[in-house]
Parts: structure tokens; sequence; C-alpha cells
């Protein structure tokens, strides 16, 4: 039952590739030199903070480490990840992402018809909406306040962050970031999906050659 209605939960799935794609951005906290305090403690990992050169500081003094955006592409279809990790959110990064996942995605036989996003201020730009025209895709959003909508591309968020985002103890934000594209290869070929039959989301790919590779 979804909660905020209690109405029953309809699941859907389109029937091809590229029928849909959903994307969206994942925030986290970049990561100091050393280590962040998920691994290390707090106090080792406020030192590892003050540390880390070329921060920017706060009004107390402390220095602020930013954050990672992830940017992803999921395709409603075959659950195939398509990621990048950018210092911002703003529409000119989105779409810079959305023109590579396209690419991407149509050099492996995937041709996007449509995707759907939430409601952040990229997604409503008119460089957002003049990228898609260009791009022939129709562009939808979410309910405002119904992130379950885009459940699919959420569920992902939360396995890239087990799997990739705080797996282990990375000694630096440069080594987490060179670590998600060999991540997204072993969930797009390698890792079972439930929603896949158990098999990995490149399955679903019929015309692409050199699956598991």
């Amino acid at each position: 039952m979804d909660r905020a209605t209690g109405e029953p939960v309809r699941r859907y799935e389109h029937d091809h590739p590229g029928a849909m794609l959903h994307v969206d951005v994942k925030k986290l906290g970049n990561i100091p030199d050393g280590g962040g305090w998920r691994f290390v403690g707090r106090t080792r990992g406020d030192r590892n903070r003050a540390a880390t050169p070329g921060k920017p500081r706060n009004a107390h003094h402390n220095p602020k480490m930013g954050h990672a955006f992830v940017h992803t592409v999921i395709d409603d279809h075959s659950r195939v990840a398509y990621a990048e990790v950018h210092d911002d959110e703003t529409a000119v990064t989105a779409t810079g992402v959305l023109r590579r996942a396209v690419a991407w995605f149509a050099a492996r036989g995937i041709t996007t018809e449509r995707v759907l996003s939430d409601n952040g201020a990229p997604y409503r730009s008119h460089l957002w909406h003049d990228t898609c025209l260009e791009l022939a895709i129709r562009h939808t959003r979410t309910r405002p306040y119904r992130p379950q909508t885009n459940g699919k591309i959420e569920r992902f968020h939360r396995t890239l962050a087990d799997g990739w985002g705080y797996a282990r103890c990375y000694t630096s934000e440069a080594e987490r970031r060179a670590a998600l594209p060999g991540w997204l290869h072993e969930y797009n070929h390698h890792r079972p999906h439930t929603a896949c039959g158990n098999k990995p989301p490149v399955t679903r790919l019929t015309n692409l050659s050199g699956q598991y590779s």
C-alpha cells in the first residue's frame, strides 16, 4: 500500500529499452583526504577535514568539504544505469549528462523516447526543455512531493550508496569518484537484479554483443 494515499501500489514497466529513462541526482558529502568519519570515527574524521587542502572555510573557520552530485540515468525496462559525478546540479551540467547518456544508450542499440524527472530546478529550466526538443525526447515530471513516482531511480540510489558511495574506506574524494565506472560495470553486467529475473540488467539488451565482458 502507498503510505501517503492508502491506495494499492501500481507497479509498471515499459515494454522495451528506451521507452523511458529515469533521471535524478544523488547528493553525497565529499570525502576528506585520509578518510571520512563513517570509517575512521568523528575525531579522526574532523582532523582529516581540517587537513584537506584547498577547501574554503565557514564562519567558524572549519573547512567546507562540499558535495558530490551523482547524476544518474536508468532505463526503465532493462534497469541499465548510467552515471556521472559532478560538483554541481545546474541545468548546464544536467543537460550535458543527458546528452552523453542518450549517446551512451544509443551506442548500445537503445533509442531514447521519453525521460522522467522530478521537479528540481535543472529539469524545469528552458535549457533542459530545449535540449529534450533537440534530442526528440518527450519530458515528463513526477507529481510534486511524490518521489515514489520515480521509485526505480530512488531504489537505485540506495544500491549506489551501499555498493559504491559508502562501500569502503576511501582515502580521498578522488579515489571514490575513480571507483564509480568499475562499480557501474559490475552493476550493469554482473550483478543479479530481481526485476530482471535475477540476471544482470544488460541481459535485457538482446541486441548487445559482448554482454558479460
